[in-house]
């Protein structure tokens, strides 16, 4: 099905509420074309054009409800899917945290969609493979890597008036290169909404320079160390983190935002004073759509952190209830402020220290505490007398973010680094003090 404007969204939302008899009913159209390249081994393995179109209705009767999705539009099979979802609902048994559909809501449009972006064509991804894959083999690398682009759109709608309609674009690109015995790794990522704002060319030189300095790594013993982590080596932790907003979860004392004795840390200072993280669905480099699909309310520029004090939780409708404060959409983007000085410079402003390209591998230690462990990789490198000496063979760490945060010795400048799952991320290059390497490991 093609890409739907506002006007065929609303005439389809406006036929599914026609044919409900429940109590309320909410409605998804989510419709897009998705492009993608993939390459390995120097050579193309995949490549691809996806398109889908969703419609999923969830209805109630009173606390009961029910949900059906499907991918037809002629009338019969919109009125199957109403049917199919007040039957689920009638089935079903009541849902005790049950929150009525929202009251019609304005919601300010953000610039999500770019004809850049919507533009490319399958010569286009090709272009982008045969830049990694040239390169590479000039440099006697092997590289591997991955670009998709979407085009698509998303519609809301519900019985008490709520319609909100808006298309949007993104694309990611990601590339690893190694030398050919293996000793050399690097990696880059890319995400953005427009096309123009990213060269393929600068993306796998970034990937094939860290592979060649990264041949020879000398082991350093495992310890606490300053490092300068690249924001893909960041972005990973911080997620955890963010996840971990949530005041339901923090009020119950399953989380570090947790109180001893009850409550939650809204207001205390948590990290060093240089960090201020906010989200903003109109920011003009990570726009996200202005309204939250689970809830249909709008979303708003919010501090997080502020100066190094928990600014704001994230409340469920439910929970915002039970509470007592006012329920938002939850945030779809994570902003963090920065400096003006390059990864580069931040190298040349340190005596000692280690360069991490990448974290992976990453998993949950301790929740209450956000103790993370994981690997690094692809590329990392000793720094002494504000120069790269060598590279180092990678390391497991213990750390949480919440440490890293509160031994922030420089923030350089934020760069976009989009995003998976939930959050679309801007994040700078962090000079961190104490970071804890615990052991040695011989993947590259």
């Amino acid at each position: 099905m093609k890409q739907l404007n506002q006007e065929e969204a609303k005439r389809i939302c406006d036929r599914v509420l026609g044919f409900s008899k429940a109590d309320e009913c909410r409605v998804t159209i989510s419709g897009g074309r998705t492009g993608n390249i993939r390459y390995a081994q120097n050579s193309v393995s995949t490549a691809g054009l996806v398109e889908n179109t969703e419609l999923t209705v969830s209805v109630a009767f009173g606390k009961r409800q029910g949900t059906a999705t499907i991918n037809e539009f002629d009338e019969k099979s919109l009125e199957k899917a109403v049917r199919r979802a007040e039957d689920v609902a009638r089935l079903a048994p009541e849902n005790p945290e049950f929150m009525p559909a929202v009251r019609k809501q304005a919601f300010k449009p953000s610039n999500t969609f770019r004809a850049s972006t919507a533009a490319i064509d399958p010569a286009f991804r090709a272009d982008v493979a045969s830049h990694s894959i040239v390169a590479g083999r000039k440099n006697k690398l092997v590289t591997a890597g991955f670009f998709t682009d979407t085009t698509g759109f998303e519609t809301i709608a519900n019985s008490n008036g709520v319609f909100g309609h808006q298309e949007f674009t993104n694309l990611s690109f990601t590339c690893t290169a190694r030398t050919e015995d293996g000793r050399g790794s690097g990696w880059v990522t890319r995400s953005v909404n427009d096309a123009s704002n990213f060269d393929p060319r600068e993306a796998s030189q970034v990937a094939i320079e860290k592979a060649l300095r990264s041949v020879d790594a000398k082991a350093l013993e495992p310890g606490r160390y300053t490092v300068i982590l690249e924001p893909a080596a960041t972005s990973d932790l911080l997620r955890f983190m963010f996840n971990a907003f949530d005041a339901r979860r923090a009020d119950e004392g399953r989380s570090f935002l947790s109180k001893k004795g009850g409550g939650n840390r809204l207001g205390e200072k948590l990290f060093d004073e240089q960090v201020n993280i906010w989200a903003d669905p109109w920011d003009k480099d990570v726009p996200v759509r202005p309204w939250d699909n689970e809830s249909m309310l709008p979303r708003e520029r919010t501090d997080i952190i502020k100066d190094g004090r928990i600014a704001s939780l994230d409340y469920t409708p439910f929970w915002a209830q039970k509470q007592g404060v006012e329920a938002k959409g939850r945030h779809g983007n994570i902003i963090m402020a920065g400096g003006t000085r390059s990864l580069e410079e931040m190298i040349a402003s340190t005596k000692k220290g280690i360069v991490v390209t990448r974290t992976w591998y990453i998993r949950m230690v301790d929740p209450q505490s956000l103790l993370l462990t994981g690997l690094t990789r692809d590329g990392t490198f000793y720094v002494e007398n504000g120069k790269i000496k060598h590279p180092v063979k990678n390391f497991r760490f213990n750390e949480s973010p919440v440490s890293m945060l509160n031994n922030v010795d420089e923030l350089g400048k934020p760069v976009v680094m989009g995003g998976e799952g939930r959050f679309q991320m801007v994040l700078p290059p962090m000079k961190i003090r104490d970071f804890n390497f615990t052991s040695l490991s011989d993947a590259v």
